[in-house]
């Protein structure tokens, strides 16, 4: 399954999509990625790029050729730009000025940097919801497009329904944390293991941040440079998927090319070779245990034959046992056996 039918273009009742960076592994190539891709429709997608945390010339190429509105707010920071005005009614405004029968896309860079500068969880909830209202208000296919960085304070907030009934979510992984599964855990990605059992592992690993860091960060790790591919987790909930079935979750794994910025399949991956890499098994029959003993352990057709013939010595041979009672006991009294009709409690005045 491929992530490119969730990452390029806006779906019907697909209205909000997260992309979820951590210390151990950015997902900005997903994002750069969704800025600069051109969606092939009749009518463009409107572009607004609201940038908080990273500059616009790190996430636009060429901003002059670009469709992309680009509002940078780097400058405006509280105590130390004064006087400081909060940019929100300002968002609002730029999102509201797009003709309502047009497509548009909201990408605010991020949202963390917002909560951190008006220090109000609710308060960035509230204007979040009014951008919501406004994309989901639309006749045509919107999406508002979030950064988050892991972990992140308002994060259970946006997952709730009463935000978004339907959420797309990418969650950026370093490889290096699935090499460690297949070799600590013997769990590598599906399909070398089973659905049920990978991310019944995964899903609690992979949430404990401090231990992906320091597979990352830690003695031995390669750090967060110089790496080409990452790992992306797919987590989609409502809507329908690629083909218009209706499904109420949905969740995978796929690779991403940094460089050529496009999907990879995990078992193309240079990160991801050992544990993809994949060698003949030759079926051998099982060795003879007996091939090495002294004597001889087999016998002939004839000694076969003459033990078949040799009568067993039970006094019960012959009774079939569907005869017999159901739970019956057939006991043959050895001659040492003391067996009598007596009742062993016969002097006691019972």
């Amino acid at each position: 399954m491929s992530l490119l039918p969730y990452l390029d273009t806006p779906r019907p009742n697909q209205h909000l999509v997260l992309l979820k960076s951590s210390t151990s592994q950015s997902s900005l190539p997903l994002l750069r990625y969704v800025i600069a891709h051109k969606v092939s429709q009749k009518e463009p997608v409107e572009k607004l790029l609201f940038c908080f945390l990273h500059p616009p010339s790190s996430l636009v190429k060429n901003a002059a050729e670009s469709n992309v509105q680009i509002h940078d707010y780097l400058d405006r920071i509280p105590g130390y730009s004064e006087p400081w005005s909060d940019p929100w009614p300002e968002v609002v405004k730029a999102v509201e000025n797009v003709p309502s029968t047009r497509p548009v896309e909201v990408i605010i860079d991020s949202v963390d940097t917002l909560l951190a500068d008006n220090g109000s969880v609710s308060d960035t909830y509230k204007f979040l919801r009014s951008i919501m209202s406004l994309i989901s208000a639309r006749s045509k296919p919107s999406r508002l497009i979030l950064h988050l960085c892991m972990p992140s304070n308002i994060l259970p907030f946006l997952l709730s329904t009463a935000f978004s009934p339907t959420i797309t979510q990418f969650i950026a992984h370093p490889p290096v944390l699935f090499t460690h599964l297949a070799t600590e855990y013997m769990t590598p990605p599906p399909p070398l293991s089973s659905d049920a059992k990978f991310w019944a592992i995964f899903i609690p690993i992979s949430e404990r941040g401090q231990d992906t860091e320091n597979l990352v960060f830690g003695q031995g790790g390669e750090g967060s440079g110089g790496q080409d591919e990452i790992v992306v987790e797919v987590l989609v909930r409502g809507g329908s998927d690629v083909s218009g079935r209706r499904k109420a979750a949905e969740r995978f794994l796929e690779g991403w090319d940094i460089e050529k910025a496009r999907p990879l399949d995990l078992n193309r991956m240079n990160s991801l070779a050992l544990i993809w890499r994949r060698r003949t098994v030759v079926e051998e029959a099982a060795p003879d245990p007996t091939q090495d003993a002294s004597f001889n352990l087999h016998l002939t057709p004839l000694q076969q034959e003459s033990r078949a013939r040799v009568p067993l010595p039970y006094a019960h041979e012959g009774i079939s046992l569907v005869q017999t009672a159901p739970g019956a006991i057939l006991y043959d009294p050895d001659s040492a056996d003391d067996i009598d009709d007596d009742d062993p409690d016969e002097d006691l005045d019972i």
